[in-house]
């Protein structure tokens, strides 16, 4: 540059940008589109999207949206990393779950996984997974010195852990040297099981277990505080953070009593989250939740070497689905992508036909190449929470964070978890937040690629050996598709028995661009349930329709067409739909002024986008008797 050309910002050359004149621009849109007349913030507002846990999304973030210092990585708070180094030196923990009950095929999976990627086993053991006699078996062949082993014991939890340190001794290799997590945790047994009979006992096991660990294997952690009960059960981000920190206050209670001193006591407590295609909550979840506990350990006294959370995050379970499963692929890849973003040190991502059953070597594959993807390909893990600097993610982090600390502290006010689980505190507040949701689910706010939305009925079904019962008794467990898998199993049940699918008939009315949307929308809200469409010739009318319906052989029918055409034929098509047999007549499209003229002449219903899909298929189900 020149004395006459002085180096300048590119940005300089530019008028400043200020919020009124962004919010102005959504005036413009907002009134073009005909969503509404509101200015000014109103009309930002207009925009902002309501989180569980009371938190709102808004359009626009900015510097004024800063949170306090967040310090350095590996340093309290915590919130960038628990490491100094983050994952950028060999990369997270890639842990696969395992739960055959045969020893020798647990044995070859655990080998496979070994070979192609993953660096850590997840096994269960005992009720529901390989014996505790199995447990050499099932591990032949793999160096305990180099691969982390991870407990899922359950009430087994104190055998499965001599049975896996006798085998550490066995290998030969120093005790010091070992890795991984005995997976002991009496207070997620409890919401698993709801039986507290023998609690008092099983927190003094974990901490002997814990007093050997600390002294003998400080590599291996005793206690998983385990979320997944809670947000399996149902519950937000923000009550499975909170429920954690409850958690882990209690077992810190229990290891210090038993002489652990703090430092040792949090060194002895390995975290378990789920991990969501929500990719920013996900995120926003892991970074909240090393603040928290990076608080919780600092008023308990530890020293901030001891006080970095160490996280093992898990694909949720709530949004794998059973139809389609294959679209699990892309919300798994999200999940996982989100756990690393957001700093887990540890990281399983489920196969996507885990909900179907034994998930078979296919699935598995691509379940550790995902990762490998991650870790090799896209060089994830080579950045230090990559996230950070984000006003929208620091926001999000900080408002989670103290929504999960008044859900904390009400727990610990109402007698510490233990006390909030027995007294069905914990169970009715997720309860709550599950039939908030189911709300938004049945009303298609919270959309189910393959399941509510873009279904495919001519999806071959995926059939896998079943996989051992979960142990129950205590917190349900939810799925994000249940009410609509019920509705695909009463029309499977009618296919089976009838040969044919329930059938609704799309009378498309008008010309093609006046229909075409809205035969598109009912199609996709019928085939969520399982009812086949059938479309007619197009398009049809009051002379034409009768004829058209009888030979569809459907038993109802849908009006699809414009608001404009819905004045001029919706009567008399309706009617002459009644008259030719339909047992209910839709009408695609919110009722409008002449919803009494139209319920005349025989609509009988409305579907639009947001009505509850799950009532009006369940509805036209029973109407046409599936059972």
């Amino acid at each position: 540059m020149t004395a006459e050309s002085p180096e300048l910002p590119l940005a300089a050359a530019f008028p400043d940008a200020d919020r009124a004149q962004w919010q102005r621009l959504v005036e413009g849109v907002l009134r073009k589109s005909g969503v509404t007349e509101a200015t000014g913030p109103a009309a930002e507002d207009a925009l902002a999207t309501d989180l569980q846990d009371g938190i709102r999304v808004r359009p626009l973030y900015t510097a004024e949206d800063g949170t306090a210092a967040l310090g350095h990585p590996g340093f309290p708070p915590f919130v960038r990393a628990g490491r100094p180094e983050g994952t950028t030196v060999a990369g997270w923990d890639v842990r696969q779950r395992h739960v055959h009950t045969d020893p020798q095929q647990a044995n070859e999976s655990v080998l496979a996984d070994l070979e192609n990627g993953v660096t850590s086993v997840w096994l269960t053991v005992g009720d529901g997974g390989v014996p505790v006699a199995g447990l050499e078996q099932a591990l032949q062949g793999v160096y305990l010195d180099l691969a982390a082993v991870v407990l899922d014991a359950g009430a087994d939890f104190a055998a499965a852990a001599e049975e896996l340190l006798r085998l550490y001794t066995a290998s030969g290799a120093p005790l010091r040297e070992a890795a991984g997590c005995l997976g002991a945790d009496p207070l997620g047994l409890l919401a698993r099981t709801g039986d507290d009979a023998k609690l008092r006992l099983q927190l003094e096991s974990a901490a002997r277990m814990a007093a050997r660990c600390a002294a003998d294997a400080p590599g291996v952690r005793a206690l998983a505080v385990d979320a997944l009960p809670y947000h399996e059960a149902g519950g937000s981000a923000a009550e499975e953070l909170g429920t954690s920190l409850a958690t882990g206050v209690a077992y810190l209670r229990q290891l210090t009593a038993s002489g652990l001193g703090i430092d040792d006591a949090c060194r002895q407590l390995e975290f378990r989250y789920a991990a969501t295609a929500d990719q920013f909550l996900t995120i926003a979840k892991l970074r909240a939740a090393r603040r928290l506990w990076a608080r919780v350990a600092e008023v308990c006294g530890a020293s901030p070497a001891a006080s970095a959370q160490r996280q093992h995050a898990v694909t949720s379970t709530v949004m794998m689905t059973r139809r389609d499963p294959w679209v699990n692929m892309l919300r798994t890849t999200v999940a996982g992508l989100s756990a690393g973003v957001g700093g887990a040190d540890a990281v399983t991502v489920l196969p996507f036909d885990a909900a179907l059953g034994l998930p078979d070597a296919f699935a598995r594959r691509i379940a550790r190449n995902t990762q490998s993807v991650l870790l090799e390909e896209s060089h994830l893990s080579k950045v230090i929470d990559p996230a950070g600097g984000s006003w929208y993610v620091e926001s999000l982090t900080d408002e989670l964070a103290r929504a999960a600390w008044a859900w904390f502290q009400e727990i610990e006010g109402a007698g510490g978890q233990a006390a909030a689980l027995r007294s069905g505190m914990i169970a009715g507040r997720l309860a709550d937040t599950w039939e908030r949701r189911t709300e938004d689910l049945a009303h298609r706010r919270e959309p189910v690629t393959g399941v509510s939305e873009f279904p495919h009925l001519a999806e071959p079904p995926v059939h896998r050996e079943p996989a051992p019962a979960p142990i129950g008794g205590g917190l349900p467990r939810v799925r994000r598709d249940d009410a609509f898998e019920r509705l695909r199993a009463r029309s499977d049940a009618e296919l089976t028995a009838s040969g044919a699918r329930p059938k609704v008939f799309l009378a498309a009315l008008g010309p093609v661009a006046t229909h075409t949307a809205r035969v598109a929308f009912a199609a996709n809200l019928f085939q969520a349930g399982g009812i086949e469409t059938v479309d007619g010739p197009a398009p049809v009318d009051a002379e034409s329709v009768a004829e058209a319906f009888a030979a569809s052989g459907a038993r109802i029918a849908c009006l699809c067409a414009s608001d404009t055409v819905y004045g001029e034929q919706a009567a008399a098509v309706a009617a002459a739909l009644k008259s030719a047999g339909a047992l209910r007549v839709h009408l695609a499209g919110k009722p409008g002024e002449r919803r009494d003229e139209f319920a005349a002449a025989g609509v009988d219903s409305y579907v639009f986008t947001g009505c509850d899909a799950v009532e009006v298929l369940s509805s036209a189900l029973d109407v046409m008797e599936v059972a």
